[in-house]
Order: structure tokens, then sequence, then C-alpha cells
């Protein structure tokens, strides 16, 4: 069965993301951050000391990517790693003072683009989006457990 792309709700939300992305992103350039440095800052701000492997599932990329994205905050001395104190072979993330420095004022730029979008909706329709957009992640991922289970 074909459906037409206008009704294909992946391809608007899709659509949205690229542009919330490239919102992100343009504001976050004066602090010379991408949207994955910064997520790993926002996320290591609310939760220090997590790994290099929680953070990629955190910030949804792969473990490729935040090594590299860990390896350049760390360079910049906004991020330390510093080994678990019983799993030694586990790298804890912190942010430096540096670093938090940095978030304060790249996470008031990246708020505004997120009041851009809030504002766009009554507080009422913001929830009412935030649980469609719930429902729409709960049946993707029973999609997703459903392509898991081998067929006999």
């Amino acid at each position: 069965m074909r459906l037409p792309i206008d009704q294909r709700l992946g391809h608007h939300l899709k659509r949205v993301e690229q542009e919330l992305i490239a919102a992100k992103h343009s504001s976050l350039r004066p602090f010379k951050l991408n949207v994955p440095q910064y997520s790993v800052l926002l996320a290591l701000s609310q939760e220090p000391g997590l790994s290099g492997a929680v953070l990629a599932r955190r910030c949804m990329v792969t473990p490729q990517t935040m090594s590299s994205v860990l390896a350049t905050l760390e360079g910049r001395s906004l991020v330390e790693r510093k080994p678990h104190p019983v799993h030694s072979h586990i790298l804890e993330a912190r942010l430096t003072r540096t670093g938090q420095t940095l978030l304060a004022k790249a996470d008031e730029a990246v708020v505004e683009v997120e009041l851009l979008l809030t504002e766009e909706f009554s507080a009422e329709e913001a929830q009412e989006l935030i649980g469609r957009l719930q429902r729409c992640s709960a049946a993707l991922a029973k999609a997703g457990d459903t392509r898991k289970t081998p067929t006999r």
C-alpha cells in the first residue's frame, strides 16, 4: 500500500527534529559547541559521573560518537574523566568548572529556542503534544519488540 508523504507522521516528525537541531546548532555556534556536545554537558550537569556508554544512550548517539565527543570536550577542559573507584576500567565523566560556566551560557541560548517552540502552544496543548509524542515512542518501541521476536 502506498502512503503519500504528507500523510506520513514519521516524515513530519523528522522534519521538525531537523529544524529543531538546526536551530540549536545555530544558537550554540557562539559557544563553539554542537548539539551532541551540549547534550553531554547538560546530561553531566544533571548526573555527574556517567560513563561513556551511559552517556551514549542518554544522548542517543553511538558509543563511537560519544568517545569522540568526550575526547573533544576533555581536550577543551570542559569535561574530566577519572576511573571509577571500584571498577577502574570504567571512566566517569564530570563537568569541570569551565564546563559548568560554558554550559550555563549555552543553555540560556538553547532555552530560547525551546521557548520559541513552546510558546506556539498553550500549556494544555503542549502537554497534549508531549502525551502524543510519548504514544508515538511507545508504538515504535512495540514495533521494535515485534521485529526482534523470531517468527516460527
